[in-house]
C-alpha cells in the first residue's frame, strides 16, 4: 500500500471543537471543578508574583519622578555649613612623661535656622535616604498613608524632620512596593544611615534594633529633645505583619550639616486643624520654667543655655497613636473605593476569556484565541491585581 493510500485510510484527528458535547454527569462536574481550581491556583500564583515584583514597578516609576522633583528642590536651596570639629589638647597625666597629644573632640551640634519649607503635601519628596550597608538609595516622601508608602519610604508627619533635634521616624515596606527595608535587620551597630534634606546632609549611626508589637508607637516619640535621632520602622518577620522591626540611630555631628534646633512638626501645619499654624515654627524655642515662646538666636546653643529646649513637651504615646495614620496597621478592605474597580476589571477579564474562546472555536484552533487574547489579558490582569491589592492589608 502506497503512502497516499495509507494516509487516505488513516483515521482523521478529531479536534475538540468537533467532538460532541459530553453528558453533564458527575464526571463533567468533577472536571469543571478541577479546571476551576487550577485556574484559581494560577491566578493566586500570579497575584503573589504581582505582590513581590509587580508592585515594585509602580514604586520604581514613582521614585524616578520623585528623584527629579527632589533634585530640583535641592538645586534651589543653598547648602548648609557642616558642624565644626574642635581640637583641644588632652589633659596630661602627671605620671606620664610623654607630651600630651592633640585629640579631636566633637563640639556639641550648633543649632542653625532652617530655610522655610516649601508647601508640603503627603506624598511629596522631602529627603533622600541611603543605607550603604544594604544598598538602599531611596527618596523619602511625606506621610505614611497607604498611597504614600507605595512611592517609597515615608516620614511620620508627627515627628521632626531628619537633621532636626528630636526623633525623626521613617517607615518603609519590607516585601512589597520595591521593598526598600527588606534587609534592615542586617544593619549593625555603627552602620551609616545617610539622609539628605533641604537643610543639608546628615549621617546617623545605628545604635541598635528592637522588635515590638504593632501598637508600640512610643518607639517613634522623642524621649530626649536635646539629641538628634532617627528611627526606621518596618514589618517583621518578612512577608508578615505580626510585629515591627525598629532600627535606632543617632546623629554623627562630625559628618553632618548643622542641626536644626526647632523641629518642624507636620511640615509646619497644625496637627489639629482647628488650631492656627505657627507662623514661624523653625525659629522659636520654649522656656520650660515660664512656658513662654522666645525667638531663638542662632548664636546661642542648647549646650550654652540649658533653660532653652528645642522641642515643646514631647508627644506621649496616646497622642502619637492618635495622630499617626500608620498604613501598616490598616486591615482588610481598608480601601472600599476599590470594590467597583475590582468588579470592572474582573468583568473585562471574563470578557477577554470568552472572546478568546469563541475565536478559537470558530477557527477550530486553540492557538488563535491564545494569540489574540494573551496581551490584553495580561494588561487587564495587572490592573485587576492592582485593585485587588487595594482591598488587602498593606503589609501583605
Amino acid at each position: 500500500m502506497s503512502d497516499v493510500e495509507a494516509a487516505a485510510t488513516r483515521p482523521k484527528r478529531v479536534r475538540k471543537f468537533d467532538r460532541p458535547r459530553p453528558p453533564h454527569d458527575w464526571r463533567w462536574w468533577v472536571g469543571g471543578v478541577g479546571k476551576t481550581l487550577i485556574a484559581t491556583g494560577l491566578l493566586l500564583f500570579g497575584f503573589v508574583a504581582y505582590q513581590l515584583w509587580g508592585t515594585g514597578i509602580e514604586t520604581a516609576r514613582a521614585q524616578n519622578s520623585l528623584e527629579n522633583d527632589f533634585e530640583e528642590l535641592l538645586a534651589g536651596t543653598p547648602p548648609t555649613t557642616a558642624a565644626p570639629v574642635v581640637t583641644t589638647p588632652a589633659e596630661s597625666n602627671p605620671a606620664d612623661t610623654t607630651p600630651a597629644e592633640s585629640i579631636p573632640v566633637t563640639a556639641p551640634p550648633e543649632p542653625v535656622p532652617v530655610a522655610s519649607l516649601p508647601p508640603v503635601a503627603e506624598g511629596d519628596p522631602i529627603a533622600r535616604i541611603e543605607l550603604p550597608r544594604i544598598g538602599v538609595d531611596k527618596i523619602v516622601v511625606a506621610g505614611v498613608e497607604k498611597d504614600d508608602l507605595k512611592k517609597g519610604p515615608g516620614h511620620y508627619p508627627e515627628t521632626p524632620l531628619p537633621g532636626q533635634l528630636g526623633n525623626a521616624a521613617i517607615a518603609g515596606h519590607r516585601t512589597t512596593f520595591g521593598q526598600p527595608f527588606f534587609d534592615v535587620d542586617k544593619l549593625d551597630v555603627g552602620d551609616e544611615i545617610i539622609v539628605t534634606t533641604l537643610a543639608g546632609r546628615y549621617v546617623y549611626r545605628v545604635t541598635g534594633q528592637q522588635i515590638v508589637s504593632p501598637s508600640d508607637y512610643q518607639v517613634i516619640s522623642t524621649t530626649d529633645p536635646t539629641k538628634a535621632t532617627l528611627t526606621l520602622t518596618s514589618c517583621h518577620p518578612k512577608y508578615t505583619a505580626r510585629e515591627r522591626i525598629i532600627i535606632f540611630a543617632e546623629l554623627d555631628a562630625t559628618a553632618s550639616a548643622g542641626v536644626v534646633a526647632e523641629p518642624t512638626i507636620n511640615y509646619g501645619r497644625p496637627l489639629d486643624e482647628s488650631e492656627p499654624a505657627d507662623p514661624d515654627p523653625t525659629n522659636t524655642v520654649v522656656d520650660p520654667e515660664t512656658s513662654t515662646v522666645a525667638e531663638a538666636s542662632p548664636a546661642t546653643s542648647i549646650a550654652e543655655d540649658p533653660t532653652l529646649t528645642a522641642n515643646p513637651e514631647p508627644l506621649d504615646e496616646e497622642q502619637i497613636s492618635d495622630g499617626i495614620a500608620d498604613a501598616f496597621s490598616e486591615g482588610w478592605f481598608s480601601d472600599p473605593g476599590a470594590n467597583s474597580q475590582v468588579l470592572l476589571w474582573g468583568l473585562l477579564l471574563a470578557a477577554i476569556g470568552v472572546v478568546s474562546y469563541l475565536l478559537s472555536k470558530k477557527a477550530k484552533r486553540d492557538w488563535v484565541g491564545l494569540l489574540v487574547g494573551i496581551v490584553p489579558f495580561v494588561i487587564v490582569l495587572y490592573f485587576f491585581f492592582q485593585n485587588v491589592n487595594r482591598l488587602l492589608p498593606p503589609n501583605l
